[in-house]
């Protein structure tokens, strides 16, 4: 009944852990767009179906690999994302009620080494499951979504999340995600300033830290708070640079 679809690249470090975690799946997509990694010879030890093909940008991506299963159910996971066994009992049961046409899952995500239950970060609850059929995702570049046509209904166990594994990691998210984010936002008509880049950087911790309490998680919910509060500056800042003609760089 259910088809699990994941989009990929340089993903070695995570992609095991997840794809194990599915094995039990009917079918398993994967697209990946130019891993310079063994990511695509880890994903053939767990599916045939491994697809290499070009980055459109993430809402794009994730249909095609919806476009590739032939299940009546998707469960669409990231590569850093693990389902765990209750979970799988959860999504199983959930697939019985076909009146309802997608599902959203509680994530628990873990920022280097540690599960981050403050911040905004808990309960996150993501729309992941859903009928093929009843269900698509947006052409965002970045932060896509998944529409559906129909009656959501949420389930309570939660979706591991390997966030940040290193600040290594969190560096290279944080510049990655601030270019596709300006170039979200410029695509958009928005444009800004550098005091309005600085302005909302410094609003973004103290939402963070103060006001949704990432204080609670200790030394990495003050890191969470920083590099969040990074990665709207940066993402600002780039589309700053946009509006004098400069290209992102990811």
């Amino acid at each position: 009944m259910l088809s699990v679809v994941i989009i990929t690249k340089n993903e070695s470090a995570h992609i095991a852990r997840c794809l194990e975690s599915v094995a039990w799946a009917d079918e398993i997509i994967v697209l990946d767009s130019g891993s310079e990694d063994n990511t695509v010879a880890i994903c053939r030890r767990y599916t045939d179906k491994v697809f290499e093909t070009d980055w459109p940008g993430f809402g794009i991506q994730k249909q095609r690999a919806v476009d590739k299963a032939t299940q009546p159910w998707i469960l669409s996971i990231d590569a850093d994302e693990q389902v765990t066994p209750e979970l799988r009992k959860a999504l199983e049961q959930a697939m019985s009620h076909t009146h309802i046409a997608g599902f959203e899952i509680p994530r628990l995500s873990s920022y280097c080494g540690r599960q981050i239950r403050h911040g905004g970060w808990w309960p996150d609850h993501v729309l992941r499951l859903f009928q093929r059929e009843r269900g698509r995702f947006t052409e965002d570049l970045v932060h896509e979504r998944i529409i559906v046509d129909g009656t959501v209904q949420r389930l309570t166990t939660p979706l591991l999340h390997e966030a940040f594994v290193d600040p290594n990691e969190v560096l290279h998210k944080i510049n990655s995600y601030s270019s596709l984010g300006a170039e979200k936002l410029y695509l958009a008509g928005k444009r800004t300033t550098l005091l309005q880049a600085i302005v909302k950087g410094f609003w973004t911790f103290f939402r963070t830290y103060c006001l949704k309490a990432a204080f609670l998680d200790g030394e990495q919910g003050l890191m969470l708070a920083i590099s969040n509060a990074e990665g709207t500056y940066y993402k600002y800042l780039k589309l700053l640079d946009m509006q004098h003609g400069k290209e992102p760089k990811a």
